[in-house]
């Protein structure tokens, strides 16, 4: 807190509200006492003027194209740090030393199979339900099958449900995936790293086994790391708020799923490469109009007013995957066709509407064979591990409370109820 106050005049009688300081990025007003003294609140749709939590996990400057992981530039972590050696980082506060973290690994290994009635629930869905409504179901249904640590108030319970759904998370994509497909499910091997066991749970069939290509293994653990947390986004607030109320670690998670699967939201990754080669002039000349509301996924971000700094790992990872794929797809054709009119383009350059971590990571996962509707699963698998962080830290505030926003009312005042033979 800064000694420096805010000063508010209502109705000629000022006012003094604290300023209160981070430990990095802009300072805020303590409002909290607002309505009990003014009787007024504050009009903010979409909270983005809004801060509802304090937070140490991560940071980001959107101007100055900045992500922090506890500290930790995102290129650093991405580039020489691991998905599992982040997870421990988000989860516990510090990177972990070798003991710690082979500790931690052998945790999750040993949780990354899941019930075998779990089997027989998923075989319930349609055989064309899209992933993300598989995994909404299912995840929510693990409390269901593991209500042995559901209680939020014994920090145990919490540790182990953190842990399962990090472990878990994984198992159930490649279930999704596969159960689309028609496909016997694959289950996790120990002996294998936590990327290589999802992709091989993934493309391993009975008939042949999957060897992982660490080239690919690499690309999709600089995905799952990129795509960890990323601050008080759409469903990361929506985890907290659904965990403020009390619910369980699992129902938090599968609302945060929920969440994530919009196309302005984690969905955009999806959104970006269903675009026709024929249409992509009309694509370009909607973007540039003002007067329509089209948007182009893929390219800019609501936070980044710069280039998105996950998006410049994604972009090298992005070649080398395609050269090791060796693939020949239109779909490519068109992307890399975007990617240079948005580098390129006076209009795109001056709005810096860059190609975002959404259109390179379309990209890599499109090669390597994953359809474009497993793209926010694979999104949602990642975030999983900023979300239960983002829980616990929650459950852990003493400051913490139910969240209840307020509205601005424009609709009728009081009126009489009209029986309807007189209406």
């Amino acid at each position: 807190m800064s000694d420096s106050k805010a000063k508010l005049t209502i109705d000629g009688k000022e006012l003094d509200y604290s300023i209160l300081n981070g430990s990095v990025g802009p300072r805020v007003i303590d409002i909290r006492k607002l309505y009990a003294t003014t009787g007024l609140f504050t009009y903010d749709p979409g909270f983005t003027s809004t801060a509802s939590c304090d937070s140490a996990l991560t940071y980001i400057d959107g101007d100055a194209g900045v992500l922090l992981h506890r500290g930790y530039p995102i290129s650093q972590l991405a580039e020489q740090s691991t998905f599992m050696e982040v997870a421990y980082l988000l989860l516990r506060g510090e990177l972990p030393t070798r003991e710690e973290f082979t500790k931690f690994e052998n945790t999750i290994t040993r949780h990354t199979m899941v019930h075998e009635q779990l089997t027989a629930f998923l075989r319930g869905f349609r055989r064309d339900a899209h992933p993300m409504s598989v995994m909404c179901g299912v995840v929510g249904a693990l409390s269901a099958f593991y209500h042995d640590s559901t209680d939020i108030t014994d920090p145990y319970q919490r540790m182990v449900a953190s842990h399962r759904l990090v472990a878990k998370m994984p198992t159930l994509a490649a279930m999704a995936y596969k159960y689309s497909l028609g496909q016997p499910f694959v289950y996790p091997r120990n002996d294998l790293s936590y990327t290589a066991n999802f992709l091989r749970m993934c493309f391993s069939v009975p008939a042949e086994d999957y060897v992982v290509d660490p080239v690919l293994e690499r690309a999709m653990d600089k995905i799952f790391i990129l795509h960890a947390d990323h601050e008080q986004n759409a469903s990361t607030s929506t985890v907290r708020l659904a965990g403020s109320s009390g619910a369980n670690p699992f129902a938090c998670i599968a609302a945060g799923i929920a969440c994530l699967w919009g196309p302005a939201h984690g969905g955009a990754n999806e959104a970006a490469l269903n675009m026709p080669p024929e249409r992509i002039p009309a694509y370009i000349a909607r973007a540039k109009n003002k007067d329509d509301p089209f948007r182009l996924m893929g390219f800019g971000h609501r936070v980044y007013k710069n280039y998105d700094p996950r998006a410049k790992v994604m972009q090298a990872t992005a070649k080398e995957v395609l050269e090791v794929m060796g693939v020949d797809d239109p779909i490519f054709d068109v992307a890399r066709e975007l990617e240079q009119i948005a580098l390129h383009d006076d209009y795109f350059v001056e709005k810096k509407l860059y190609p975002n971590v959404d259109f390179y990571s379309g990209i890599i996962l499109s090669a390597m064979g994953f359809p474009t509707d497993m793209f926010t699963v694979l999104f949602a698998l990642a975030r999983t591990v900023g979300w239960v962080a983002q829980w616990n830290e929650m459950i852990s505030d003493p400051e913490q409370k139910i969240g209840r926003p307020r509205q601005l009312y424009t609709g009728p005042t009081q009126r009489d109820y009209v029986p309807i033979g007189q209406r």
